[in-house]
This record gives structure tokens, C-alpha cells and sequence, in this order.
């Protein structure tokens, strides 16, 4: 289930409604390897993940407008496309990743997600599929 921080949500709305943006427009996707569950409360904060590291492994840039928008059953979201992580071999952090996080160049938590089932990459060429998808709605639970 995707969680959006508190953080995430009042950057949007300083955004949004008082054009206040981060050093850079661009988001940052990332893995993490510590055995959370992503706060629906959205008390998250950047700090209460860890980062992968060590076998290749390098956080992706989302670039700012190559998102796609779209509405629908009542459903906003933004999506943007299928980003693939390609591992050199295992990591050097905890070797399972549980899930991913998405950051604004200031380093607030926007939004994360868990995976359905960890993944734990042990060989070169082993990979990762994440497409980060931004849901909105208004207020009913989806």
C-alpha cells in the first residue's frame, strides 16, 4: 500500500499553492533494506528508511514533468515509468530490500511503498522493477 508522509503532503501544498518548490523539481527513487512498513498515519520521514547500498546499486532520478497524469473512478494519480535497478551482485547494507521511498532533492519523504515480497539480490545482473505511481483521492479509502 502506498503511504504519503505528512512531509510529502505539505510539500505539495507549499508547491502547489504557494509556489515554494524544493532545490530542484526532480524526485529521487530509492530502495530500502530495513523491515518497515510504510506509516499510513504519514508520520514517515526520510530518516526511518534505510538506504540500499553496495552492489551497484544508485538511486534513480525522476525527472519533473515526465510523469503522466491521469483521473479516473474518482482516482487521481501521477505515474511515471518502469525504472529497473541492475545489481552488480549482493549488497553491502541489510542484503533484502523491503521496499522503496521517494525523496525531493531537499531530502523530504514524499511517498512510499513495500513490496508485496522482498527481494534480495545476491548475482550480477540480478534486478529490481519499481513504477512509482502518485494516488490521490478524495478521501474515500481505495
Amino acid at each position: 500500500m502506498l503511504a504519503t508522509s505528512d512531509q510529502g503532503c505539505e510539500c505539495t501544498l507549499k508547491i502547489r499553492f504557494n509556489n515554494v518548490w524544493p532545490t530542484s523539481k526532480d524526485l529521487f527513487l530509492r530502495l530500502y533494506t530495513n523491515d518497515k512498513t510504510p506509516a499510513t498515519s504519514g508520520s514517515d520521514t526520510t530518516a526511518l528508511y534505510t538506504e540500499a547500498t553496495g552492489g551497484g546499486y544508485a538511486e534513480k532520478t525522476l525527472a519533473n514533468g515526465s510523469w503522466t497524469v491521469s483521473s479516473g473512478a474518482s482516482l487521481a494519480q501521477a505515474a511515471y515509468a518502469m525504472q529497473t535497478f541492475t545489481f552488480t551482485g549482493p549488497l553491502t547494507t541489510n542484503p533484502t530490500i523491503y521496499g522503496y521511498y521517494v525523496v525531493d532533492d531537499d531530502d523530504v519523504l514524499q511517498f512510499s511503498e513495500r513490496f508485496t515480497a522482498a527481494v534480495t539480490p545476491v548475482a550480477n545482473g540480478n534486478y529490481v522493477n519499481v513504477s512509482p505511481v502518485y494516488k490521490a483521492s478524495n478521501g474515500t479509502p481505495v
